[in-house]
């Protein structure tokens, strides 16, 4: 299975022939010359991670293609055909196996409503938590997508999550929000975190690519 990284949040995952797309949101260029889409999954409604306009033009690129979300994606989003799914939910679609965790975002603050999330492993190999930290248990993650700047972030959080999950080999995401300089010091503190259990760091940067 490949991955690749685009700006912010979003990732594209292709296994034999098939597309999978997750978080296409407001910070992502347009997701182009996509193969035999299998469906997109919006981890949850904040616009970083979702826009109309990714969600239009993936549709009439692939028209009958699918639309997995927990349920305020299906409320948000509620001029599309969004099949909610919540945490403990497994879903396959062709090569992708699905399997979601979690149930809230992050707080941000506690005058800002905490919105339902959900982190996705795919193919029992990669994991997203979309904008929270919730831990697969009982998982082995090949390769960790951790989110690195944003307003509900502090980084020592980050790296407890990191040791937390063990992945493998983990990369930064969400990372829209940052300058060169905070990039440069998150991957330096995931790096740290990820190798403590003797994995390691990928650097990516919007669409480059790695195999799982």
């Amino acid at each position: 299975m490949r991955l690749t990284k685009h700006e912010h949040a979003a990732l594209v995952l292709v296994e034999s022939g098939h597309s999978l797309v997750i978080d296409p949101g407001s910070f992502t260029s347009p997701l182009d010359d996509l193969t035999n889409l299998a469906g997109v999954v919006i981890t949850h409604e904040h616009a970083d991670h979702w826009t109309p306009e990714h969600l239009a033009r993936l549709q009439k690129a692939h028209p009958s293609v699918p639309i997995y979300g927990p349920e305020g994606v299906r409320d948000a989003a509620a001029g599309f055909d969004v099949t909610v799914v919540s945490p403990g939910d497994t879903l396959d679609l062709g090569p992708f196996h699905l399997e979601f965790f979690g149930g809230k975002h992050a707080v941000i603050h506690s005058s800002i409503p905490v919105v339902d999330n959900v982190g996705v492993l795919v193919n029992d190999a990669v994991y997203y938590p979309g904008d929270s930290y919730a831990v697969p248990k009982h998982k082995k993650i090949a390769l960790l997508a951790a989110p690195v700047g944003a307003p509900w972030l502090k980084i020592g959080e980050v790296i407890d999550y990191v040791l937390d999950v063990k992945p493998e080999r983990v990369f930064a995401t969400h990372d829209m929000t940052l300058s060169v300089a905070g990039k440069q010091m998150g991957d330096a503190r995931l790096t740290w975190a990820v190798e403590q259990n003797g994995g390691s760091f990928i650097d990516l940067e919007p669409g480059d690519s790695v195999e799982v």
